[in-house]
């Protein structure tokens, strides 16, 4: 049996297409019976990122229930109702002692990266109370409430969040490409402004002459009509354009021969078309938008087949679609550059966004510099009072010196030299007969009177 390997495009199956697929057996009980031919059996499949700031977490859960022989025929033959519901979750229970201490472990490490990056972000903005229970509601995809066990109540919201992010991925994309382009126009815009006239118009004319430059391409075929197949069988495949079958050409770009077309199968089906309008090498071709075009002609075909709503294709709705009257005459499709992408209204509520996003930026940089010379202030009146003090120790020292007192140390304590630590040839000389105390056991010779010498 084919190991479960959890992909994008099948979030809507395992945590209802849990991962965008590359590559696996979807979880409706129909699909399990297809057998793959294309990986050899325990093969370690790659899967693409699917863009989640939780994607390692989300895999490495999915890879520790696979191990389980009860879970994952539980999940073989789940529906996605029974995925939704949170029916799959209470299965957890059933699973072996290994696999729920590997899943514990494994959801301490993710609370303590989400503990982490917390932190890191609260720091940034010097924000020294940091209540990190308090934080960990915002992540939706585990229960902070009990950081240090999975439970089935950690499957259910991992499952529930995999879902909701996933199913909103690619608008999310749209809205990104969206605001890619209305920053393009708003920064071609600004650098008008800096031009004179003459200049000014040249750039004008220069940016018309790209467009009409760019939208002078052959004509798209409407994604997943028979004109645009054929075309992928006569050039890609290298195939006799009058034998084409629907049959056959689905097997042919089933990659990984798993039954299904899933996302990025049917993004390769576009290529062709994508090469008339763009190409790398030429300036008035942007690859960004190339993308967007790429995830519309995806989502449409997508839209127009798949029935279940599953995110893959399978043989049945493929053939099913060719028997449609959109398959043999479909309308004319409408590329990126004739559409309307952005309002007046919506560049102009972009660029106010904008410019309030400099202006607080501004604040904080004249706020950073102010901290900057505070702190350097602070740092010359240091260094002023250390030179202060160091001039008043040296006059300090000068003026011991002339009084005959012994020279200050670094810290003030004088410089004495112990007794009987003498330099050499430096013998004490003391008066005769002086009261100069002794030291102990030292017997004091007389002194030899003049009056008395004899010859």
């Amino acid at each position: 049996m084919k190991r479960l390997s959890v992909l994008p495009q099948q979030c809507l199956l395992l945590l209802t297409c849990l991962l965008m697929a590359l590559e696996a057996v979807p979880i409706d009980i129909d699909k399990t019976k297809v057998k793959a031919e294309g990986h050899a059996e325990g093969e370690k499949v790659e899967n693409p990122d699917t863009g989640l700031y939780y994607d390692e977490y989300l895999r490495q859960v999915i890879d520790v229930l696979e191990t389980d022989k009860h879970f994952r025929e539980k999940l073989q033959t789940a529906d996605i109702e029974e995925i939704k519901s949170g029916k799959l979750s209470r299965e957890l229970d059933l699973v072996s002692h290994h696999v729920r201490t590997r899943l514990d472990e494994l959801k301490r490490q993710e609370v303590a990266r989400l503990r982490m990056l917390i932190k890191a972000k609260m720091d940034s903005v010097q924000d020294t109370g940091i209540d990190h229970q308090a934080l960990l509601k915002q992540f939706e995809h585990l229960n902070h409430q009990n950081p240090d066990t999975f439970e089935p109540k950690d499957l259910d919201m991992l499952i529930k969040a995999a879902t909701s992010d996933l199913e909103n991925y690619d608008k999310t994309r749209h809205e990104e490409f969206k605001k890619y382009e209305m920053m393009k126009e708003h920064e071609r815009r600004e650098y008008l402004k800096t031009l004179d006239e003459e200049k000014r118009k040249r750039e004008e004319s220069k940016f018309e002459e790209m467009k009409k430059k760019h939208g002078d391409h052959p004509k798209v075929h409407h994604p997943g009509s028979k004109d645009q197949l054929k075309e992928v069988w006569e050039e890609a495949d290298g195939l006799d354009p009058n034998e084409f079958d629907p049959k056959t050409f689905f097997k042919l770009h089933d990659v990984n021969n798993d039954g299904f077309l899933d996302e990025q199968e049917l993004e390769a089906l576009f290529t062709k078309e994508l090469e008339k309008v763009y190409d790398p090498k030429n300036e008035e071709d942007d690859m960004v938008e190339m993308e967007e075009e790429r995830l519309r002609m995806r989502e449409h075909v997508m839209n127009e087949v798949d029935i279940n709503k599953d995110r893959l294709v399978t043989l049945e709705e493929f053939l099913r679609a060719t028997e449609k009257k959109e398959f043999l005459e479909p309308d004319s499709w409408e590329t990126l550059d004739q559409q309307q992408l952005f309002t007046e209204d919506e560049l102009k509520e972009f660029e106010n966004h904008i410019s309030q996003q400099e202006d607080e930026l501004r604040k904080k940089a004249e706020e950073l510099q102010k901290q900057k010379e505070e702190l350097q202030r602070q740092h010359d009146q240091l260094q002023a009072q250390k030179q202060e003090f160091q001039q008043v120790v040296k006059q300090m020292e000068q003026k011991k010196l002339q009084q005959g007192n012994p020279p200050a140390g670094p810290g003030g304590e004088l410089k004495i030299q112990p007794p009987g630590e003498h330099k050499a040839g430096d013998a004490p000389q003391h008066p005769v007969g002086g009261d100069q105390p002794l030291p102990p056991g030292h017997v004091q010779e007389p002194a030899v009177r003049t009056d008395q010498v004899h010859p």
